[in-house]
């Protein structure tokens, strides 16, 4: 079946960088587009970025960009986001999420998804 697992969240703070990494398994990872989601304490979904499924073309929310890098290992079934500069408003659960089609701020957007890993932004 079709599993996504997040890892590489943590405490830093702002400022700093961190880099969050998703392992796909279970579906032809390479014939679909892929995206990071976040989802802050008390607010809803928020789209941060997507990628192309043979990674030449990146999109990101505008809140993340210039700070946030997509990318894509398709040999190694993997996605990351690199998060640069971070703030204390990019407190969220990260998930990585296959999307219907590219992008959407709703669960509904998305076919699979993972547990998440949280990201922290705090001195």
């Amino acid at each position: 079946q079709v599993q996504l697992v997040e890892s590489g969240g943590g405490l830093v703070q702002p400022g700093s960088s961190l880099r969050v990494s998703c392992a796909a398994s279970g579906f032809a990872f390479s014939d679909y587009h892929m995206s990071w989601v976040r989802q802050a304490p008390g607010k809803g979904l928020e789209w941060v970025s997507s990628v192309h499924r043979d990674g030449s073309y990146r999109n990101y929310a505008e809140s993340v960009k210039g700070r946030f890098i997509i990318s894509r290992d398709n040999a190694k079934n993997t996605l990351t986001l690199q998060m640069d500069s971070l703030k204390s408003e990019d407190t969220a659960v990260y998930y990585c999420a296959k999307p219907r089609s590219w992008d959407g701020n709703t669960w509904a957007n998305y076919d699979y998804w993972g547990p998440g890993t949280q990201v922290t932004v705090s001195r």
